[in-house]
């Protein structure tokens, strides 16, 4: 796909951003678990459509494709849940993402769970168990999703659960997200500096949730506006200033790049002012999945990038450090990465007609697409962008982005 701009500037517009992956996923899952927990405004992402098919069936083997957050909720899901044995796989990468601390975890509390292949990855064969109040401890340094799959089910185990956590933690808000979301369902539970104890909860009365629109997608739209001219404003809905998502860190983020976010009622105005950052560095333990967004950022903007915290980006969709280096390097920049960052010096300019791989991982796709406000760009298999934003070129288009 070759991407450019229509005309000499972008165009002022209004977009709607589609529903959170990360709300919708996990109020999927308690709404499976609660029935009278009704939802609007459920993300149309490819990984939500994945959990929600997933929920209805009604076969013995499960496959949910690229979609780690199904991969991960549903395995203690099913472990709660079935009655009989579910078989869970996924695509060939996502057999090659770990998930044996969950697992681990899963049967210390009674699951019955089995590795079909390979020790510690999927697929997994499930059978029927009764799961047990228990205290756990856990490594929480490797992913969040493992701490929110065991949140989910809690109440619905008897006794209710204690969780431990130890190590470093990371991506932290998606953990406070889940905890939100379920004291907000009446969940009573109780948090220390390392320990999370969840009463158990049967019952709800009726209860309807509208689901915010998703931050990690805005992102893409604070790099465009970031690498606008001076006075370009954009539009952005539905959110809200007291956000449950830990990548609506992103406005404050982008105050370095010249994007101020002024709030009002459900919308975010984006508004470019002037900007002489030229050094930008970051601890993104918090918000990993703005890496890549920042990243191309910083390369549009001709600036030197220094990012922290990104130990968890070598087990997403692909080894997202290793994709960066790869990719960023076609402009001629020296990248340097580690198992933990990912840093390079400011580019003298930016080369036109770079294609870019994508990795099957769509937020790769996405944030090199923003570079089209500068220069033409090749954005190759577009399709990936689905996994989370279906509707993620149209919306470009229509601030004059076009593909051809």
């Amino acid at each position: 796909m070759n991407l450019s701009l229509k005309s000499a500037q972008l165009e002022d517009a209004h977009i709607v951003i589609p529903g959170s992956k990360s709300e919708s996923n996990r109020l999927l899952i308690l709404s499976s678990l609660f029935k009278k927990l009704s939802l609007e405004n459920i993300s149309n992402s490819d990984d939500t459509n994945y959990l929600l098919k997933a929920l209805s069936s009604k076969s013995s083997t499960i496959d949910i494709g690229h979609a780690g957050t199904a991969m991960r909720f549903l395995t203690s899901y099913f472990s709660l849940t079935t009655k009989k044995e579910i078989e869970l796989r996924g695509s060939q990468r996502m057999h090659n993402r770990p998930i044996k601390i969950l697992v681990d975890s899963l049967r210390e509390i009674g699951a019955s769970i089995h590795y079909i292949d390979k020790e510690g990855y999927p697929p997994l064969l499930i059978k029927p168990s009764e799961l047990i109040s228990k205290n756990l401890i856990i490594d929480s340094s490797t992913s969040s999703q493992y701490i929110s799959s065991l949140l989910l089910i809690a109440p619905k185990i008897s006794g209710g659960l204690k969780i431990q956590l130890t190590g470093r933690e990371t991506s932290k808000p998606y953990i406070d997200m889940t905890i939100s979301l379920l004291k907000k369902l009446g969940v009573e539970i109780t948090t220390t500096y390392n320990q999370i104890s969840i009463c158990e909860l049967q019952k709800i009365e009726s209860k309807k949730h509208y689901i915010e629109s998703d931050w990690s997608s805005a992102s893409y739209f604070y790099s465009v506006v970031a690498l606008a001219k001076i006075g370009y404003t954009l539009k952005l809905s539905k959110f809200s200033f007291k956000s449950l998502q830990g990548d609506s860190k992103v406005a404050d983020i982008y105050k370095s790049f010249g994007v101020k976010t002024t709030y009002k009622d459900d919308l975010v105005i984006l508004k470019k002012l002037e900007s002489n950052t030229d050094k930008f560095s970051f601890d993104l333990t918090s918000n990993p999945d703005l890496a890549q967004t920042i990243c191309v950022t910083c390369l549009g903007l001709g600036i030197k990038c220094n990012l922290t915290g990104l130990h968890t980006l070598k087990i997403k969709e692909t080894d997202r450090l290793l994709a960066l280096k790869k990719e960023l390097s076609k402009f001629n920049l020296k990248v340097i990465i580690t198992d933990d960052s990912i840093s390079f010096d400011n580019v003298d300019f930016l080369k036109r007609n770079v294609v870019i791989e994508t990795y099957d991982d769509h937020r790769m796709a996405m944030s090199f697409a923003c570079l089209a406000t500068k220069v033409k760009i090749i954005i190759k298999d577009p399709k990936v962008v689905s996994k989370s934003y279906s509707s993620f070129w149209s919306d470009l288009e229509r601030i004059a982005i076009y593909s051809k």
